[in-house]
């Protein structure tokens, strides 16, 4: 009983499909041997070879096309994109892509961790000598395309200028602060969304269509020395000449395409890969536009489509042939605006999220086109991005408007129904008639007012791995195979590691703004008001191994919100204490890595006027949780 998705309803072009595992393998050079990277102190972070089973033929526990897309994204090794431009795929979620320059090597989109990032230009210099980095593009904001910048580079070549770190206006404070507010949900849900934790085979991860899913190494960041801050800007680096389009709002909110005019290449970063992406991706995020998607990438063929005989992006491989270039482009662009297009159409005819993700398909074209299936995004959870972005979360009816929350309805769900046990025969009786989606719904109501229910989890394990198994899309099977994992096996968590770059690469606001959403509101309120000043000491940027430049803030706490201001309190109101502390500290204790009380105690930072304030104020914050259920309540 493996049901499909129900994102296409007519078969992609055969031809095409054939054609994908030829661009797939063509310009193989070399694999990484064994597949395998680990850490300084010999942990797993990335394992190519765990996916060789996808060398055989599509189970009964996997869909036929996300099974097809996983051994197109699973080949590993270096590759020749054409003379002079070299990527390492297989070795993260996105691609390392190499151009060769008059000394040595521009490196564009680092990967996700140093471990991984360094293993792929080891690799590449194994077979095209040992060249120095000479440059670093990040073509946008997203941590599998910066986070490996420290395996490739020493922070020192950057600040010096010797090696030009190339990114697209904006990076940096979105690079750093788009996990801030709510990166902890962000970063549970990837786990799901990624399905890292997941033992990889026929049953259980085989991909997440993007790429197989993210390494677990050491995420770093390194500020970008030149900003991309116009369409048309040209650069050259070491030999290399580089035209950019900017494409902010896209796939990422800093974003840009470029163009190598002399060898005839375009990158398209992520705005144009082998599967329909996300307009909002299962882990969270703000809403992306795909009316200015497909705008963006009108304007890439009108600039750069008769001059271009090879693209290629990010994630997945390449596609050679001007025409085939063009049909390619334009068929990314085409279901982007179609996407947009027919669901604001159905909006405006009365319909719902749920109702336009169950009614809108793509013309015959668009589905027969395997770039467009729904690996990574789907044509279901993305129309109701679109309902999302225009119309918010409520729909209309007043119905729901004041709805109980999971829990509270659950229970009187339940007692409707004839209580849990009565619930769990009838849905087992939707199982076995195969109607997984009624039985996933029902059931979690009786989790989610009985979560020890032992039957009700053996069955919805059951019933997410039956849906996981049928899914096309890779984030979809994730989900539903870690619910049914943590179902049966409890809370696995988040994994991967914490990034101190992305701290310290944080404006002084961003920071307090972190500490603003951690406050515990109601406890704020009842400890009354408080004046906190912070004078913040760090290296002045424009003076190399000068002096120290301090940054003061005021932080008022009332009626427990948090209200950062440069400078001085408003009116001149004399603060309750002041803390001078280095930059570094800061980071420190906004990573965990310390205390505030710690740091004062070991002198790192001084404390002026009542000290009881400043231990009042550091109790009244949240720690997030990790661990948090997403399955049970």
């Amino acid at each position: 009983m493996t049901p499909s998705s129900p994102e296409h309803t007519s078969s992609p072009h055969a031809t095409d499909g054939e054609q994908d595992f030829a661009d797939a393998a063509r310009g193989f050079i070399a694999r990484l041997e064994p597949g395998s990277v680990h850490d300084a102190d010999g942990r797993l972070v990335w394992d190519a070879d765990a996916y060789a089973f996808l060398d055989e033929d599509c189970p009964p526990t996997a869909h036929p096309s996300l099974w097809r897309q996983s051994r197109l994204v699973a080949r590993q090794g270096l590759f020749e994109v054409v003379p002079g431009v070299y990527q390492v795929r297989g070795l993260d979620l996105s691609n390392i892509t190499f151009i060769e320059g008059r000394r040595g090597v521009i490196v564009v989109d680092p990967l996700i961790s140093t471990e991984v990032a360094a293993a792929a230009l080891g690799l590449y210099r194994s077979r095209r000598g040992d060249r120095p980095v000479t440059g670093v593009v990040h073509t946008h904001c997203h941590v599998d395309h910066f986070g490996g910048v420290r395996g490739i580079i020493d922070p020192a070549d950057a600040a010096s200028g010797r090696v030009p770190v190339i990114a697209p206006a904006g990076f940096l404070e979105h690079a750093a602060g788009e996990n801030v507010m709510t990166g902890p949900a962000m970063g549970r849900r990837s786990g799901y969304m990624y399905g890292a934790s997941l033992p990889k085979g026929p049953t259980g991860q085989i991909g997440c269509g993007l790429g197989q899913t993210t390494s677990l190494g050491s995420i770093s960041l390194i500020a970008p020395t030149l900003d991309v801050t116009a369409t048309g800007q040209t650069e050259t680096v070491d030999g290399v000449r580089m035209v950019f389009q900017l494409t902010p709002g896209t796939e990422a909110p800093a974003e840009m395409n470029f163009h190598l005019p002399e060898l005839r290449v375009l990158c398209v970063a992520e705005n144009a890969c082998h599967t329909l992406h996300n307009v909002l991706t299962l882990r969270g995020a703000l809403v992306r536009d795909p009316s200015a998607w497909a705008r963006y990438l009108t304007e890439t063929l009108s600039l750069y489509a008769d001059d271009t005989d090879v693209v290629f992006a990010s994630h997945h491989w390449p596609t050679w042939g001007q025409d085939r270039v063009v049909r390619f482009l334009e068929e990314q662009r085409d279901a982007y605006a179609f996407l947009h297009d027919q669901s604001v159409r159905l909006i405006n005819a009365g319909r719902t999220g749920a109702e336009i993700a169950e009614e809108l398909r793509f013309p015959p074209a668009l589905e027969r086109a395997w770039h467009i299936r729904g690996y990574y995004g789907s044509l279901s959870h993305n129309a109701k991005a679109v309902y999302q972005r225009y119309m918010g979360w409520f729909d209309g009816n007043p119905a729901h408007l004041w709805q109980h929350p999971p829990r509270a309805a659950a229970e009187r769900y339940v007692a409707f129904m004839g209580g849990a046990d009565a619930v769990v025969v009838k849905a087992r009786a939707s199982f076995e008639a195969g109607d997984l989606r009624w039985t996933a719904e029902v059931l979690s109501h009786v989790l989610f007012a009985q979560p020890d229910h032992a039957d009700a989890r053996d069955l919805q394990a059951a019933t997410f791995e039956q849906l996981g198994h049928g899914a096309e899309s890779g984030p979809w099977r994730n989900f539903y195979l870690m619910g049914a994992t943590e179902l049966r096996e409890g809370v696995v968590g988040t994994p991967g590691r914490g990034a101190p770059d992305i701290v310290a690469a944080l404006t002084v606001e961003q920071i307090f703004r972190s500490m603003a959403v951690r406050i515990n509101g109601p406890r704020a309120a009842a400890a009354g008001r408080m004046l906190l000043r912070w004078e913040i000491t760090a290296p002045d940027p424009a003076s190399s191994g000068g002096p120290c430049a301090t940054e003061a803030w005021t932080v008022l706490l009332s009626n427990g919100a948090l209200t950062p201001v440069r400078g001085d309190a408003p009116r001149g109101e004399d603060p309750d204490v002041t803390v001078r502390l280095p930059r570094t500290v800061l980071d420190a204790v906004t990573s965990r890595a310390t205390t505030l009380a710690d740091a004062i105690a070991r002198g790192l930072a001084e404390v002026e006027g009542d000290i009881r304030v400043l231990l009042t104020f550091g109790t009244l914050s949240d720690r997030p949780d990790p661990r948090f259920p997403i399955v049970t309540p």
